[in-house]
């Protein structure tokens, strides 16, 4: 727009300084300006008319981080322009059309938080070649998408155990499996066995099979066959990007601790847990219904009394939350986004700590006492 109003300007001074100096040769350069502008505005108009982006199928779903691929059909005007661009608020950068009649392009958006998203819409930018008229076409049509939360390694802090400032990670990346180790969380490795199809991948010992080829899985057991409980406490966290760092701990807990023996989640407004098997074939729903964990206002008091595994309360409030009184006969972990002031943690887990808590007496114990 500045380069237009400037060339506007410079073709009526010099119409000007045609008459006051009495120059007839300034006249063929103002006009001419001027006529190239009134050309450029029509040619533009008449490229608008008809011309459009149309979305065509795009994914579903992506994980936080990745970029959504928006693929958009470009629709031509009466006139074809030598310079015609894409381009999206979240695109890094805009793709250009050319003179083709029925162009395809293709945007990668990128920043696209955890949830249900309704892409804003994309603009088909219209111009002449001299860059004297413009004109912006968006989309008609807004595609959506849902955003899952990303899963992380667990990172276990061995320290407190052996002495040492290590630390372990594990995952599907580390190189020591999935499941939690049993230093700090109540699991351990138990051997190695030959690989069976359906192990998640994550289980597979990656530096054996690189020095060897054979490809094996490690034999994760525990203190008992109990499956693990993972709760996701929504009720005020400190802010939105508190909230996410919870759920994508949540996520990641679930994930690498039902590879073992299965998991159950509670979610937010729902008491009742959710199961993952071990085979993670029930994942993509569970998966799903984390990415549309929102803040709620009432506290969480799920029914987690008959289930007797380890719990994995997961928190994104700024105070320790008050936990039911059903967790004094389990193992817990109290996993928060900001720092809860428990001491040394645990593990660490999608920028989360993990933190052992304290098993409370019971009341005909306290009573006694």
């Amino acid at each position: 727009m500045p380069s237009r109003r400037a060339t506007l300007f410079l073709a009526v001074a010099i119409v000007l300084a045609a008459a006051m100096f009495d120059a007839p040769s300034l006249y063929v350069v103002g006009l001419g300006l001027l006529l190239a502008l009134a050309a450029a505005r029509l040619w533009v108009r008449l490229a608008t008319s008809g011309a459009g982006l149309d979305h065509t199928t795009g994914p579903r779903t992506i994980v936080e981080g990745e970029a959504y691929p928006m693929r958009l059909a470009v629709r031509g005007g009466r006139v074809r322009l030598a310079a015609a661009t894409v381009t999206h608020p979240l695109a890094a950068e805009r793709v250009p059309v050319g003179r083709r009649p029925n162009a395809t392009a293709e945007l990668e958006l990128s920043g696209l938080r955890r949830g249900w998203q309704r892409i804003k819409p994309a603009t088909l930018v219209l111009a002449d070649p001299l860059g004297l008229a413009r004109a912006e076409v968006p989309s008609a049509d807004r595609p959506s998408v849902l955003v899952l939360p990303r899963v992380e390694d667990i990172v276990l802090e061995a320290s407190g155990e052996k002495g040492g400032d290590e630390a372990v990670s594990t995952g599907a990346d580390g190189g020591h499996g999935a499941g939690l180790g049993k230093r700090s969380l109540d699991f351990e490795i138990d051997g190695l066995r030959t690989y069976r199809p359906g192990t998640p991948a994550s289980r597979i010992h990656w530096p054996i099979l690189a020095r060897t080829g054979e490809l094996v899985e490690r034999r994760l057991v525990g203190g008992d066959d109990a499956s693990p409980i993972v709760v996701v406490d929504a009720h005020r966290p400190r802010d939105a990007i508190a909230l996410d760092r919870a759920v994508r701990a949540a996520a990641s807990l679930c994930f690498h601790l039902a590879s073992a023996r299965g998991c159950a989640l509670i979610l937010p407004e729902q008491r009742s847990p959710l199961w993952i098997d071990p085979q993670l074939r029930s994942w993509p729903q569970v998966h799903a219904s984390l990415a549309m964990v929102e803040a709620c206002a009432s506290p969480l008091n799920p029914r987690i009394r008959g289930l007797v595994g380890t719990v994995f309360w997961v928190t994104a409030a700024a105070d320790i939350p008050a936990l039911p009184y059903s967790l004094s006969s389990a193992r817990s972990y109290l996993v928060a986004a900001l720092p809860p002031g428990l001491g040394a943690r645990a593990f660490d887990v999608a920028g989360c700590e993990g933190h052992l808590l304290e098993r409370a007496r019971p009341r005909a114990e306290a009573r006694a006492a």
